[in-house]
């Protein structure tokens, strides 16, 4: 008894009187909110004096999309009743409905399409979407049809009856102290000594308190904008591009060549419309040719045009790299981009056929691969990985090229992207002559690591109870 609040004493005095009785007459007993009610009757249930039962009865309500349709039919059965037999699938498209009621009209086997016409199967029996739509009340086979079509909206309605039990009776008639708690001490009170005779409320420090649910981020963009802001306080510029990108820029001006298997078409997604050549292309075909002005000996054979006005979803960011060299060709640049990038991959725990990609780039008089590891370590530092090491490792476009990997407890060395210096095949021809710095990693991998996650699918999914339960810290890190 002397664990009880003040509220509990007064809910469990309600009920002794009223036996049973759900949150609204208990509001006006005690004057207080149904929501509070519930909440007295939360602390009693846990204490075995009373009993909470909750209910929930689901509702179905028609939105006003599925109220017009109630009344004059589904799109597809209005469209069905607008012709007889067959009819020409442009004159059909003069409907207003008929962008919705085709496909509708062909699923339920209403109709047959051959060759523009389209023709009744001489059946269209009303269906349990209808039926459900007439009467949403009555629930039915059809309701789920209509509530992903957004006709029918499923409303819960949670309803609660509190009970109080023989232990709780006993407390009732044993006597309960109903004088009112003081939940807040005055200065006043301390000074005087007067909250010596107050009846202070007792508070449970074990007792967790009802979760709030705030607006936030997203975890995985609040990453991203994490790895941003790390490299805008080391002195980087963001580099912004478009995601559809010739093949000159994505993988020409890299020095990749045309017959590399990443520029086939299970590898790159490809787009119907060409992009016409910048100037100073002529430069990047003699490369590939045959080495142009520089000491390499290029590719050898012909440099196609027509395979360089091909445009690609972007393979890669770094693309937009050479393109903001060729703009900003005196040194000192510093650089990143943060971007999505698309290639054909199979959807499994660790591909996805988009994702995103870092890139970062450093030109300056001087600068050389011990440079290069020392922006690398100082980033993964900051990204919390403080174990990095870097393996050789080789890419069309950089020489020397390293990998860089970082230690994860339970994983071991993991690694997390690729660097080095840009080929002089691919600075040469806009007349760079200074060393540029390279490296690009996957975002979504350093993501799996920092969250903990086993399937890179969790990153993309509006999976709301994941987004709630992670912990976010506004001032630090994840």
């Amino acid at each position: 008894m002397e664990e009880l609040t003040y509220n509990e004493k007064r809910l469990m005095v309600a009920l002794n009187t009223i036996s049973d009785g759900v949150p609204a007459v208990l509001a006006g007993e005690l004057n207080t909110t149904e929501e509070a009610v519930v909440q007295f009757a939360h602390l009693c249930a846990d204490k075995g004096i009373a009993t909470l039962e909750r209910t929930v009865r689901v509702d179905y309500v028609l939105t006003d999309e599925g109220k017009h349709y109630s009344a004059l039919g589904l799109p597809e059965r209005q469209v069905y009743a607008s012709f007889e037999g067959e009819i020409p699938m442009k004159d059909l498209q003069a409907h207003p409905l008929s962008r919705i009621a085709v496909g509708w009209m062909k699923k339920k086997g209403w109709i047959t399409i051959d060759k523009g016409v389209v023709k009744k199967t001489g059946e269209a029996p009303e269906g349990d979407d209808e039926r459900a739509l007439c009467d949403p009340s009555a629930g039915g086979e059809g309701m789920a049809e209509l509530i992903r079509r957004g006709l029918v909206e499923e409303r819960e309605k949670v309803s609660y009856r509190i009970t109080i039990t023989p232990r709780g009776r006993q407390l009732v008639a044993d006597g309960l102290d109903l004088r009112e708690e003081v939940g807040a001490i005055t200065r006043e009170q301390i000074i005087s000594g007067a909250w010596k005779e107050l009846n202070l409320r007792r508070y449970s420090v074990g007792k967790l308190p009802k979760k709030v649910w705030p607006g936030k981020v997203h975890p995985y963009q609040h990453l991203i904008d994490e790895m941003r802001q790390i490299l805008l306080e080391m002195g980087f510029e963001e580099m912004q591009g478009s995601i559809i990108q010739s093949s000159f820029w994505n993988f020409d001006a890299l020095f990749q060549p045309q017959d590399h298997p990443a520029r086939e078409m299970q590898d790159t997604f490809f787009l119907a419309e060409e992009a016409t050549l910048p100037d100073g292309w002529e430069a990047v075909r003699d490369v590939h040719e045959h080495g142009g002005t520089t000491s390499s000996s290029g590719w050898g054979g012909i440099w196609n045009q027509d395979k360089a006005r091909q445009k690609v979803l972007r393979t890669h960011t770094t693309g937009l790299s050479i393109q903001h060299l060729t703009t900003n060709p005196e040194p000192p640049v510093k650089a990143f981009c943060i971007g999505r990038v698309y290639r054909r991959e199979a959807i499994d725990p660790t591909h996805t056929p988009e994702f995103e990609q870092l890139e970062g780039i450093v030109m300056d008089e001087g600068v050389s691969f011990r440079h290069l590891m020392g922006f690398l370590k100082e980033f993964y530092a900051r990204m919390g990985f403080e174990n990095v090491r870097f393996r050789p490792g080789y890419f069309p476009y950089t020489e020397p090229s390293v990998e860089p990997e970082v230690w994860v407890d339970g994983l071991g060395w993991v690694e997390l992207g690729g660097a080095g210096i840009f080929r002089e095949e691919v600075t040469a021809p806009w007349g760079i002559t200074t060393p540029v710095l390279a490296w690009g990693l996957g975002v979504s991998r350093v993501a799996m690591l920092r969250m903990g996650l086993t399937d890179l699918r969790q990153l993309y999914r509006s999976d709301i109870d994941w987004i709630k339960e992670y912990p976010f810290y506004a001032g630090g890190r994840i």
